[in-house]
């Protein structure tokens, strides 16, 4: 492994970084600083506390681990010259801004698209001719054996002295908390982590229902992997469940079959049914950790992916109400009140916002989990689209499912269909400065140039922007309709081409970035966790 990273440093030294000290310092400005985890405790035992602090030690063990997925030794990043520098590769986990992939440090070029999952120098014919099918799991790493030659080495294996002193943390755990289901989680999760195999820990992560506190942990996305899209990413939250507002949320849980049904889309592509299990699941967010910390703060997300649990037990959608609250205040409200003509800011509605996102999360939870005609898996046959294409599903589908459920008057009746639109385009005009360097950015450009094609929004006389709802509306299910299709059918050729197309950061968009930088709105949130 340490033959593999130095092979890294050396190709990666051959490029310089241009940012100077004063680009570092506006790179970090443009994070809001978000204090997380404060006067959060009421209701929790002093076993309780004990269970987060445990779980507080393993966020670090899990820190660890990412940090060699992302880059590899941290120590690089902490001795950086300047504290600009060192805080901002604590926000990126390594010396590349996330939104551009750009390095901000002298002696790397732009970031690997492998991460450090592959060897720096490895072609793509040396991966397809690496006679192991294990090379395609999202749970190992290929790396160089003593002769050079390409080898697959499992998580358990690479990371077990890490990975032991964090088993040691979730028994503690598990020995302190009073909650069967929690103990049952927590003890299935060290046999996940030390095999590699999920299944049980999944299932039982579904059964969990009945803590307040709660404890997502492992590889679970692929966002890294930006070659290949196969390998998945540790990452930990810590979370307190918002009982108030899980019980708003989880009377829909009953109608996701029937929100399955609703998609615009033909039945044969929406023939999966989700499992009954599926809950929805409220949260005040303590801590973030590896892959979950690193640049842009997910607001929730919807587990596990073992699309055999998804159809056995269903999923979850965990709502981080707090970091969702801050995004609308730090990011959203103020770049609407920048770009809307005045008329349509009072649509911008923070309860939107938070409709937006929960359903966005159920959207990944629906559509279909296998290609209708045999292509195997969406990542599978989409490869390294799939997920900018998932991306694009969550953003259109969610709003679509808000859309549909304030039609029926089963969302706040406070929520209008202007709100829930309005407030959609805003975020994705300000999430869009995220850029292309990954899905999430990549599916906010693709979103925002379809829907413009479609008429949903034009610049007024005065140059802010105008949304036609109606066309919006429209457009946003043709929209849906257009990347359920290409998931079903596993159409690469089409996905590849549609990416292609709608990619570009026009000109406005362009604007809108410089607009929000002159104003000072931050691009995203960092947090500063204070428990």
């Amino acid at each position: 492994m340490k033959k593999s990273i130095l092979s890294f440093f050396c190709l990666a030294a051959m490029a310089a970084c241009t940012s100077s000290p004063e680009d570092v310092t506006n790179k970090l400005d443009a994070y809001a600083t978000v204090e997380i985890g404060a006067d959060s405790f009421s209701g929790i035992s002093d076993n309780g506390r004990q269970v987060l602090n445990y779980f507080k030690q393993i966020c670090g063990e899990v820190d660890n681990i990412y940090w060699d997925q992302s880059f590899g030794d941290k120590k690089l990043m902490t001795k950086l010259p300047t504290d600009a520098q060192r805080v901002f590769a604590l926000v990126n986990y390594g010396p590349w801004d996330r939104l551009d992939g750009q390095s901000f440090v002298e002696g790397y070029g732009e970031r690997p698209l492998g991460a450090n999952f592959y060897p720096a120098d490895m072609t793509d014919a040396e991966f397809e001719a690496l006679d192991n099918p294990d090379k395609n799991s999202p749970y190992t790493l290929i790396r160089r054996d003593a002769d050079g030659k390409l080898q697959v080495i499992w998580y358990h294996d690479a990371y077990k002295e890490t990975l032991g002193r964090l088993s040691n943390s979730l028994h503690a755990a598990a020995d302190y908390t009073i909650k069967p289901s929690v103990r049952n989680y927590l003890l299935k999760k060290i046999d996940a982590m030390n095999t590699d195999s999920y299944y049980e820990s999944d299932l039982a992560w579904i059964e969990m229902n009945d803590s307040k506190m709660d404890l997502v942990i492992g590889p679970n996305m692929t966002k890294d992997d930006r070659r290949y899209g196969i390998k998945a990413s540790y990452e930990a939250y810590v979370l307190l469940k918002d009982l108030e507002l899980t019980q708003t949320l989880n009377e829909f849980t009953e109608m996701l079959p029937e929100l399955q049904q609703a998609l615009p889309v033909r039945d044969e592509y929406k023939a999966f049914v989700p499992g009954t299990a599926s809950t929805i699941f409220a949260y005040k967010a303590l801590s973030y950790a590896g892959a979950a910390n690193a640049g842009i703060k997910k607001i929730a997300l919807n587990l596990p992916y073992n699309p055999q649990v998804q159809a056995e037990a269903g999923t979850r959608t965990a709502l981080m109400s707090n970091v969702s609250k801050a995004k609308f205040q730090k990011n959203v409200r103020p770049a609407g009140r920048l770009l809307l003509e005045r008329e349509q800011q009072n649509c911008l509605d923070e309860d939107a916002f938070l409709w937006n996102i929960a359903f966005r999360e159920v959207a990944h939870g629906l559509g279909v989990k296998e290609t209708v005609n045999g292509k195997g898996s969406i990542t599978e046959a989409l490869g390294n689209e799939a997920l900018t294409l998932e991306e694009i599903k969550g953003d259109v589908v969610g709003v679509y499912l808000n859309l549909y459920l304030i039609k029926k008057g089963l969302i706040n009746q406070l929520v209008t269909r202007e709100d829930a639109i309005a407030t959609f385009i805003t975020a994705l005009i300000r999430s869009s400065r995220f850029g292309n360097a990954e899905a999430l950015g990549r599916a906010n450009i693709i979103c925002y140039n379809y829907l413009k094609e479609q008429g949903a929004f034009a610049h007024n006389s005065d140059g802010l922007y105008h949304i036609d709802f109606d066309k919006a509306e429209t457009g946003i299910s043709a929209l849906a309709e257009k990347v359920l299709t290409l998931q079903a059918t596993g159409d690469r050729a089409g996905a590849d081409a549609f990416v292609v197309q709608y990619s570009s950061v026009p000109e406005s968009l362009s604007q809108d970035f410089a607009a929000m930088s002159r104003a000072g709105i931050p691009t995203d949130i960092r947090f500063q966790f204070v428990w």
